[in-house]
């Protein structure tokens, strides 16, 4: 059954209000849960040993907020201890005695949840863990779902065939019965995880078209979990999509981005979005980076290159550009670029410190392709799309004026 009309609007407004408030659960249990694997490599999470009695997998709170200063997660002690404090208050952690309901600099035991078997998996949470596992079996496993689609005279890119997606689920032994599979649609549609590519839809086991928006990949910064207020304003047609955020104390960063004269603009650098936004359906959006009250503000609108160039220029055999392959690992806050234009897009700015500069990648260079995929027909939008949604580590092909 296809809702539409006046039904549709309603379920839309309640879906945007579920939304925001599903949206911080969201980001606490993707976020403990990053902050939990990264401690377990780091070997900050292990046994360890008091008064003759052994406690598994726990950290040391005194410990842990030297590791979180040391990786930047932290400007200061105060700041680690807030952010540890909302993973307690959220249950993602507990004192191994469950002693002390507040997290303090001390040498005192706690533990993940996760990792003793106590996390309070309710209603709301085990719907974002089963996307999770989802998302992550579809994103590990080579299928033919996720891909370039069309409805009604559009086409987008890492789109899910509801029929087939249900499909799946019951091949996956995820769901018993076509219904079953139909009403999780539902729910990870209700809570965010997936959308209609038109947001016209409520999930429907039949030929509509769905996309992710959450990014279950995104590396979190621990500093989000203390950002309350709504984070999002649309993109405007001349805003360029930001990758990374250069600084997280509080004040306001910068990209430096150099055109072909040399005169310097600067961009308000800013978190990447995550795809579970409340604000919009299909696009993207840029965030305020600060925990200030000053607004968000689209970045570097004026485009560096001197004249656009079309594929086929980039192309020609003996032409005046060549082309350059660069592998980014992308860190705790992206991957260090702006990407804006349309066919072919280009680099708008690099963070001088991040990890496309550590890579070769310099403003003004045309996209080519990235991770395989040929992108000379596509807009900023698009390439962003593909970055946000693929691995952390990308492989992009550019063009470079000689």
């Amino acid at each position: 059954m296809v809702l539409e009309g006046r039904e549709m609007d309603g379920i839309g407004n309640t879906m945007q209000k579920k939304a925001a408030e599903l949206e911080r659960l969201a980001e606490v249990l993707v976020t403990g849960e990053q902050l939990r694997l990264r401690l377990h490599e780091a070997k900050v999470i292990k046994d360890r040993r008091h008064h003759l009695r052994t406690y598994p997998n726990c950290f040391v709170a005194k410990e842990l907020i030297d590791w979180l200063i040391e990786h930047k997660e932290a400007s200061d002690r105060d700041t680690a201890i807030k952010i540890m404090q909302k993973l307690l208050d959220q249950s993602i952690i507990h004192h191994v005695c469950d002693e002390h309901r507040e997290f303090k600099d001390l040498k005192l035991f706690y533990r993940f949840r996760k990792d003793d078997g106590t996390f309070p998996l309710d209603s709301e949470a085990k719907v974002f863990m089963r996307g999770q596992r989802i998302y992550e079996k579809l994103m590990n496993t080579e299928n033919s779902l996720l891909q370039t689609r069309e409805e009604e005279g559009g086409t987008f890119e890492r789109a899910l065939l509801a029929s087939e997606f249900i499909d799946w689920l019951l091949q996956e032994g995820e769901m018993a019965t076509r219904e079953e599979a139909e009403r999780l649609g539902r729910r990870l549609l209700e809570h965010g995880i997936i959308q209609h590519v038109t947001n016209k839809h409520h999930f429907a086991d039949g030929p509509l078209l769905y996309q992710f928006r959450m990014n279950f990949r995104r590396r979190r910064r621990l500093i989000e979990l203390l950002h309350e207020r709504s984070r999002c304003i649309p993109e405007s047609h001349d805003s360029p999509f930001c990758l990374r955020k250069q600084n997280s104390d509080g004040g306001n960063t910068s990209f430096l981005s150099v055109s072909p004269t040399k005169e310097i603009k600067v961009a308000v650098g800013v978190r990447r979005s995550s795809l579970s936004s409340s604000c919009g359906s299909s696009g993207y959006y840029s965030s305020s980076p600060t925990l200030s009250s000053s607004p968000p503000v689209l970045c570097n609108p004026k485009s560096v290159l001197k004249r656009q160039v079309s594929p086929e220029e980039l192309q020609t055999p003996g032409g005046p550009f060549i082309k350059k392959t660069f592998t980014i690992v992308g860190d705790a806050v992206g991957w260090g670029f702006v990407v804006r234009g349309s066919k072919p897009c280009h680099i708008q700015a690099v963070d001088p410190g991040g990890p496309a500069a550590a890579a070769g990648m310099k403003v003004c260079h045309f996209v080519v392709s990235v991770n395989g995929l040929n992108v000379l027909s596509h807009d900023y939008r698009t390439v962003s799309n593909l970055i946000l949604t693929g691995p952390r580590t990308i492989v992009m092909e550019v063009m470079e004026e000689a």
